[in-house]
């Protein structure tokens, strides 16, 4: 199995367009690189991709992507579909720019599928999509091989969603599972808590992708002078993962989603100087993993 980080940052991306925070100043000096808003890709075969997540930088991260160049036809894409964790903008945004692409199947929970209703319609005017609502630990394939389990997470609604008739998790983690290589790949960049069982989960995978939104529960407010929201956004602290991987030295741990306040974006912080000790990785934007 091939995985591709297409992008590695929580909602904004680094620079945030509206924030001179440390991080993002640093970036601008070309101190730092930047990053693009989360997404992952998976593929099986080299052939058959498949999005996890498809942020608002889609296109600009497909293009900067070889593996998933179109061809051989002059309209081909290998991008056969979409698998949804959650409903947030940053994470769905994306939808609108594939909406020339024909056949793609989208892959989400009843709560996302309901939340995108408006969207949906939208979609539905430029292409015929196949729209597969996901159930909580019911194991699907995906074409080029690979069989993928969804894990709710957490109960976490966007903003924009307001109460919904659709009753059900709003945040998925996915076991992703290369029958071929017997490799695991975890994805949960959205995690407000340590689930009953995450750790068989961890346990189990050969590489973990895990939300590393914030360090500290204070970080937003502190880098921003902006108190307050930071909890509500139902990401979990660094502080409070990190003893967590602690205990699966034998699992590949990378962190993702990072905020552009989190200081573990600068490999000279004592922060990140934490991860290395602790074996935990932050990779770029366009990291390829081998599983």
């Amino acid at each position: 199995m091939k995985v591709v980080l297409l992008g590695t940052a929580a909602g904004g991306g680094v620079p945030q367009w509206n924030c001179a925070c440390g991080p993002c100043a640093k970036v601008r000096a070309g101190a730092l690189p930047a990053r693009t808003q989360d997404c992952l890709a998976v593929s099986g075969n080299g052939e058959d991709w498949w999005l996890l997540n498809a942020s608002p930088d889609i296109r600009a991260q497909i293009t900067a992507t070889p593996l998933l160049d179109p061809g051989p036809g002059p309209r081909d894409t290998p991008v056969r579909g979409v698998l949804f964790t959650d409903a947030e903008v940053d994470h769905t945004l994306g939808l609108l720019t594939l909406r020339g692409a024909v056949g793609l199947r989208v892959h989400a929970p009843a709560t996302v599928l309901h939340a995108l209703g408006d969207a949906r319609a939208v979609l539905d005017k430029y292409a015929e999509w196949t729209w597969r609502q996901v159930e909580p630990e019911q194991t699907f394939a995906l074409a080029g091989g690979l069989e993928v389990t969804a894990f709710p997470v957490s109960g976490k609604r966007p903003r924009y969603a307001g109460e919904s008739p659709v009753a059900g998790h709003w945040v998925m983690a996915y076991r992703v599972f290369d029958p071929a290589t017997g490799g695991i790949v975890l994805y949960a960049p959205c995690l407000a808590g340590w689930p009953l069982g995450f750790d068989d989960l961890v346990a189990e995978a050969d590489v973990v992708l895990l939300d590393g939104t914030f360090y500290a529960p204070s970080e937003m407010g502190s880098a921003t002078g902006r108190t307050g929201g930071q909890s509500a956004m139902g990401h979990l602290p660094i502080t409070h993962t990190l003893p967590e991987l602690r205990r699966h030295p034998g699992v590949r741990r990378i962190y993702t989603h990072l905020n552009n306040t989190n200081p573990v974006l600068d490999p000279d912080s004592d922060e990140h100087a934490k991860l290395r000790e602790a074996g935990v990785e932050v990779l770029p934007d366009g990291a390829v993993l081998d599983v």
